[in-house]
């Protein structure tokens, strides 16, 4: 096989995975069916079942591929050296948490429970590797120096935000809004930061 061919493989699937991943949000996970997932990704059912054995297989990696790019555009929002900090950490949070406001349906409220079940801890996994991340930046950009009276810690400011972003994720009216009032959070977190390049 080629790597053109190859390349062209791994694009419908991440085709597919997104749509699931939509699909997925809107209905959650016992009403999502691999018809609608084939519908909304443009291919037929067996073109769906080549990919994936089961639903099982599919909200498995749909969700592990929407965890790992969200990761992944966290640990680009924290590397932006060319922004303060507080910048980094909306847009940190922005793409951990606000990019799902407004996204799940009413009948995802079982994705929680199916995510336990089919996938484990991968979750809980990834949200843990997403804490760390920001405890790891909030202790180099030190920020902890201006906590220390207080005795809070990187990882303590960290929940603090996680907390404040879980939130908002649902009261936030759009994704602007989540990223506009978390940045005031942040700011607020920021605070003895403030006059320091």
């Amino acid at each position: 096989m080629t790597t053109e061919s190859n390349a062209g493989d791994q694009a419908r699937k991440r085709k597919l995975l997104e749509a699931a991943f939509g699909v997925f949000a809107r209905y959650g996970f016992r009403k999502t069916s691999m018809d609608e997932v084939a519908r909304a990704a443009g291919v037929s059912r067996q073109g769906l079942y080549l990919h994936f054995a089961t639903k099982e297989d599919l909200f498995r990696e749909a969700l592990q591929t929407i965890l790992s790019d969200a990761l992944e555009g966290v640990t680009e929002a924290l590397a932006r050296s060319d922004q303060p900090f507080e910048a980094r950490l909306v847009g940190a949070f922005d793409a951990w948490t606000g990019r799902y406001v407004g996204l799940f349906g009413a009948g995802a409220s079982d994705l929680v429970e199916a995510s336990k079940e089919v996938v484990g801890t991968i979750v809980a996994d990834y949200d843990e590797r997403f804490v760390e991340a920001v405890t790891k930046a909030i202790r180099s950009s030190g920020l902890v120096a201006g906590y220390k009276g207080a005795g809070l810690s990187a990882r303590q400011l960290a929940d603090v935000l996680h907390a404040t972003a879980r939130g908002l994720k649902y009261l936030a009216a759009s994704r602007q809004d989540f990223c506009e009032r978390f940045g005031v959070a942040a700011r607020a977190i920021c605070a003895p930061l403030a006059g320091k390049s």
